[in-house]
C-alpha cells in the first residue's frame, strides 16, 4: 500500500477488499493515524450501514461494482447518517423552543421530595397533582386582599408539611410565593410562581390557580400560611 492510497483504504479495509499485503500495511498505518481509526469506527457494521441508502440497482449489477464504488457507497451512507442526526437535534431544539414560548408548563411536579408544582385548572382533561390533592382534601379557607380568594389543603409528612393552594382573583404580571410562618416567626418559602398578565380567577381568565409545595417545618409548629408577592404585598392568609 502506498502513501497515495493509505488514507482512502479505510472503507476497503472495513469491507475486506484489501489483499493480505495491503491489509497488513494498512493495519500498521492505522495504529498511528487517529483520523483513519475514527473513520473505521464510523464504518463498522458494514451490513447495517448499507441499509437505507437507496436501490442498489443504481450502482449496476454486482460484477460491475468496483472497490471504489462500494467504498463510495459506504461514505455516502455515513454522510446521510450525519445529516439525519443533525436534523434530529434541530427538531428537538425547535420542539423545546415551542414549549417554552407557549408557556405550557410552569414549575415542576411535587412528590415526597417537596419540589413545587403550578398548574392552571382546565389546561388538561385530567386533574394535575396540585388540583387533585386539593379536590381530595378538606380546604381551609383563607382571608384575602381585595378580590383575592383561596384556601389550602394541608397534610403532615415525614419530612414536614405539604400544602395545596387554590387561588383566584389575582391579576398579573406578578411573582408570588406560598410561605409557611412558624409559631416562632420563622418564614419558609414553600413554592413560587409567576402570574401572567391575564391572571387567575378573574374576568377573561376564570380558571383559578392550583399549586402545591412543602415546608420542612412540621404542621404542629406552623402558625399560618401566606401568599405574598415579590414586592411584599400579602394576597392571602390561611390560619391553621
Amino acid at each position: 500500500m502506498t502513501s497515495r492510497v493509505e488514507h482512502t483504504d479505510v472503507g476497503a479495509y472495513a469491507l475486506g477488499l484489501l489483499d493480505d499485503d495491503d491489509k497488513a500495511a494498512f493495519e500498521e498505518h492505522l495504529a498511528t493515524c487517529p483520523p483513519c481509526a475514527a473513520e473505521l469506527a464510523d464504518l463498522s457494521g458494514v451490513a447495517g450501514a448499507l441499509v437505507g441508502i437507496g436501490p442498489l440497482e443504481d450502482l449496476g449489477p454486482p460484477p460491475s461494482r468496483g472497490e471504489a464504488e462500494v467504498v463510495d457507497l459506504m461514505r455516502r451512507k455515513r454522510a446521510a447518517d450525519r445529516r439525519a442526526r443533525r436534523g434530529t437535534i434541530v427538531i428537538g431544539m425547535a420542539a423545546a423552543v415551542t414549549l417554552v414560548a407557549g408557556g405550557l408548563t410552569i414549575g415542576t411536579q411535587l412528590g415526597d421530595s417537596g419540589a413545587p408544582a403550578v398548574a392552571a385548572s382546565g389546561q388538561h382533561n385530567h386533574l394535575g397533582p396540585a388540583e387533585q390533592f386539593y379536590a381530595d382534601g378538606t380546604p381551609v379557607a383563607g382571608t384575602g386582599a381585595a378580590g383575592v380568594t383561596g384556601g389550602l389543603v394541608i397534610e403532615s409528612k415525614a419530612w414536614g408539611t405539604h400544602a395545596a393552594l387554590k387561588l383566584s382573583g389575582v391579576k398579573g404580571p406578578l411573582e408570588c410565593e406560598l410561605v409557611s410562618v412558624s409559631k416562632s416567626g420563622q418564614r419558609r418559602v414553600m413554592t413560587g410562581w409567576a402570574v401572567p398578565s391575564a391572571g387567575y380567577g378573574v374576568p377573561g381568565q376564570p380558571e383559578p390557580l392550583y399549586t402545591h409545595g412543602g415546608s420542612p417545618d412540621p404542621l404542629e409548629k406552623i402558625d399560618h400560611f401566606e401568599v405574598v408577592t415579590s414586592a411584599g404585598q400579602k394576597l392571602l392568609t390561611v390560619n391553621v
